[in-house]
């Protein structure tokens, strides 16, 4: 999906946009339909060819409403666009799609190895796993910032799992593929035949981690933890622990390289802010990180169903209509952030939901907001500038923004 800086409203055709076509994400500007959108049609339908249909809410407070309360808006029949009109498998299994109480008996044992505390004694790791990403860039010549990202979270990722690191260039390609099924990149066929390969691949690979690890002693990875912990009053099953696998492995693998990737595309594209931040990084990393996030958006949609009839942005979505909310719009809403199509490293109010919100706020938030201090630490110790040196290339997706192709030249300090 596009990143974009301003876009220009007048021209942008609500009606006229197809929201739900990956192609208009990566070559379009669904920026402008989205200040539109705000603008003149909060809640807004659109009916695909084949008769399915979905309301689009475009503003930040109405974004927060839905992803906050699962009594009015479900996350059980499906959370991301791609999955509109069929039923989720994984409903009540996995944690995107269940809802509370059984979301948080999930949740909590996992989110204990998860906070920052928790990950504290992975900074090392994380910071070696950075060094080895900023490597091409030390001969001063060009390099792909995108492509190098795509591994990134894998080093930490597998690790905090316990899968082998043979196994990882397997398992980032698989959760490409299931992020952004119809990107050429990644796609084997069809986006729905891409999508069941790397569902395939993905599920068969922890089935086959699992039955490896029944009978002996459990792990202290994450693996192992969902294999020995207790959700409720039970332990979880064979099927729900490799749900729950698929799930952490995909969040981080699908965001994360496109945070970084689009921050310093952003960077490069804004050299008074770039100055900013090399010259004094200690001060701005911690705003930087967090403007990133808010400027990618990465996770750019989610999915619910409306539970009940219910007035939503001055409109009223009917018991089981499909609600999309939009990240990437609720993050440049003018309501909420001052001047926000300005790329601000210093921004101070920030109340950015690159993460989500409510019940189902990442659970690896901690992990990548550690992932890209170091990484932006390091990058200011090593480099003065960064400048791109070829085209980027969007990601061809309707739930992720992001790029698979940034060429960048980086000065050194």
């Amino acid at each position: 999906m596009r990143i974009t800086a301003a876009p220009a409203p007048a021209a942008a055709d609500p009606a006229a946009a197809d929201l739900f076509d990956p192609e208009f994400h990566a070559s379009g500007d669904p920026h402008a339909v989205w200040a539109q959108l705000r603008a003149h049609a909060p809640l807004h339908l659109q009916v695909l060819p084949d008769g399915r249909k979905f309301w689009s809410v475009t503003r930040y407070d109405d974004v927060c409403r839905v992803l906050g309360d699962h009594r009015e808006f479900t996350s059980e029949r499906g959370s991301v666009l791609t999955q509109l009109g069929h039923d989720d498998v994984s409903s009540g299994k996995m944690l995107v799609s269940t809802d509370p109480p059984r979301h948080g008996q999930l949740r909590r044992p996992l989110n204990r190895r998860l906070t920052a505390k928790a990950l504290a004694d992975w900074e090392d790791r994380i910071r070696q796993a950075v060094a080895d990403f900023l490597a091409p860039a030390l001969g001063g010549g060009v390099w792909d910032v995108a492509r190098r990202a795509y591994r990134l979270p894998m080093t930490v990722a597998g690790a905090l799992l316990g899968v082998p690191e043979k196994d990882w260039d397997d398992l980032v390609r698989w959760t490409a593929m299931a992020a952004a099924p119809d990107d050429a990149e990644f796609s084997v066929g069809s986006g729905a035949a891409t999508l069941a390969v790397a569902h395939h691949q993905t599920f068969d690979y922890f089935a086959a981690r699992v039955r490896e690890r029944r009978g002996a002693e459990p792990a202290a990875d994450l693996i192992g933890h969902l294999m020995s912990m207790t959700a409720g009053d039970a332990p979880l099953t064979d099927e729900e622990v490799i749900y729950n696998c698929y799930s952490i492995l995909l969040g981080a693998n699908a965001t994360t390289p496109h945070t970084v990737s689009g921050t310093l595309l952003a960077l490069s594209e804004h050299p008074d802010q770039l100055r900013k931040a090399a010259g004094d990084p200690a001060a701005v990393v911690p705003t930087l990180v967090e403007e990133g996030l808010r400027w990618t958006s990465p996770a750019s949609s989610f999915l619910r169903y409306a539970v009940t009839d219910t007035e939503l942005a001055g409109g009223r979505v009917a018991a089981g209509d499909a609600v999309a909310v939009w990240i990437g719009s609720a993050n440049r809403d003018e309501r909420v952030f001052t001047d926000p199509y300005r790329f601000d490293v210093l921004r101070e109010d920030n109340r950015h939901i690159a993460f989500g919100y409510g019940p189902h706020y990442c659970l690896g938030a901690p992990l990548a907001r550690l992932t890209f201090r170091i990484l932006f630490e390091e990058f200011f110790r090593l480099f003065r500038s960064v400048e791109t040196a070829g085209p980027a290339r969007h990601l061809r997706s309707v739930f992720i923004a992001g790029l698979t192709q940034l060429p960048v030249v980086t000065a050194p300090r």
